[in-house]
């Protein structure tokens, strides 16, 4: 079945300059940006029952935008004033220029890999004196544990914000050829807003090996993923399959 529409689960762009935007244009796509998950951050009296002093790290871990808008937050409400010196390593550049919104970017603290954690990991062997905190949701990705301790990594994590589905029922069926996800709490709010869904034709795209798990725990068939070294984006992972080529691993 050829795909004429899309539902991504993230937020509209806000620039003109989208990828999505330009496949849309060049293939004739309808693109609709719907997000299936908002975030509620953990208060700071939740917080101190972690019993987690900020004061004590000098390196933050970062994995999302999100993580990042919440440990800013966070650290407002406990009035803790962030040193200029603390060091951000973020899994991707995308991530780490987002800082830019909280702190201005100096390359000589922010530091950054290519997709993921495992990307990140020969940054982190040459800052193994930091003490790193790891800002984290209830839907955290044990492999990013699992990394950083092979790595023999000093961390700690701690919750700072919920993944909480959103509320869909103003849409009553998802009429599209292909739903895009980003995060396993997509496929949760799938689940929990259209219980009656069926996959039949629709194409099922998944961003990340934990996005990809949760498709097929929840027994949805995956048809497209990325990143891979053929799509390193979704996009690409998109134009790929409207195109003919292979859209999985």
């Amino acid at each position: 079945m050829k795909i004429k529409s899309i539902l991504v689960t993230q937020p509209k762009p806000e620039s003109d300059k989208s990828p999505y935007l330009d496949l849309s244009k060049r293939f004739n796509l309808k693109i609709d940006f719907i997000p299936f998950f908002h975030m509620e951050g953990i208060s700071a009296k939740e917080f101190r029952q972690e019993r987690i002093n900020l004061a004590d790290f000098t390196a933050v871990i970062l994995t999302s935008r999100h993580s990042i808008d919440q440990y800013f937050r966070l650290c407002q409400e406990m009035r803790f004033e962030v040193p200029e010196d603390m060091k951000y390593f973020c899994t991707s550049e995308a991530v780490a220029f987002y800082i830019q919104k909280h702190v201005q970017f100096r390359k000589r603290k922010v530091f950054y890999g290519q997709h993921n954690i495992h990307d990140l990991a020969p940054i982190l062997r040459k800052h193994k004196n930091e003490k790193y905190l790891l800002p984290h949701s209830n839907t955290h990705n044990k492999e990013i544990d699992e990394a950083l301790d092979k790595e023999k990594i000093n961390f700690r994590k701690a919750l700072f914000y919920r993944t909480v589905p959103s509320d869909l029922s103003h849409m009553k069926k998802l009429e599209y050829d292909a739903l895009v996800f980003f995060s396993p709490a997509d496929v949760k709010s799938l689940r929990k807003n259209f219980p009656k869904f069926r996959q039949r034709d629709t194409k099922i795209a998944a961003f990340g090996t934990a996005t990809a798990k949760a498709v097929e725990g929840a027994g949805f068939r995956l048809d497209i993923q990325a990143p891979t070294p053929e799509a390193p984006s979704m996009t690409a992972a998109l134009e790929n399959h409207i195109r003919g080529k292979s859209g999985k691993k």
